[in-house]
């Protein structure tokens, strides 16, 4: 069976739950919209990050723009080498071309959404997800 794209004006209802989950040790990630439900226009994803919890390591994008509110905790970023502390309701645009990472240097689980423009980003999640499993905390 084919699967059509979804037109831009259809109705995108997600249930909790329902997200394509990836777990990468302290790290999960929830990706609700990608370029499935959007026509890599978007892609949308929670991010729930364990106390203590390195990030993705300090990354650019070249030609995408990532968005983050933080969903809960203290979610530190690290942008253009500089430390943002974002609590609970913060909201971060980061350009396309900054480099950036992000942390959870808490003793609490905090966790973010992520809108990232244009979608597509979901597609290498599995060589991610893969890359945390060869590679686990105490041999980083």
């Amino acid at each position: 069976m084919t699967r059509t794209q979804p037109s831009k004006r259809d109705i995108l209802n997600i249930a909790p739950g329902a997200g394509r989950r990836y777990d990468m040790g302290g790290m999960t990630s929830f990706f609700l919209a990608d370029e499935a439900e959007t026509n890599a226009d978007y892609s949308l994803s929670e991010w729930w990050l364990d106390p203590h919890q390195a990030g993705s390591g300090p990354h650019s994008h070249e030609d995408e723009d990532d968005m983050f509110y933080v969903l809960d905790g203290v979610v530190t970023f690290y942008l253009d080498g500089k430390r943002v502390e974002a609590p609970k309701g913060t909201f971060l645009r980061v350009p396309a071309g900054v480099t950036h990472d992000f942390a959870n240097e808490t003793d609490a689980r905090a966790g973010f959404l992520n809108i990232f423009i244009p979608g597509g980003f979901e597609r290498d999640m599995p060589a991610i997800v893969q890359w945390y499993a060869d590679n686990p905390p105490e041999d980083r």
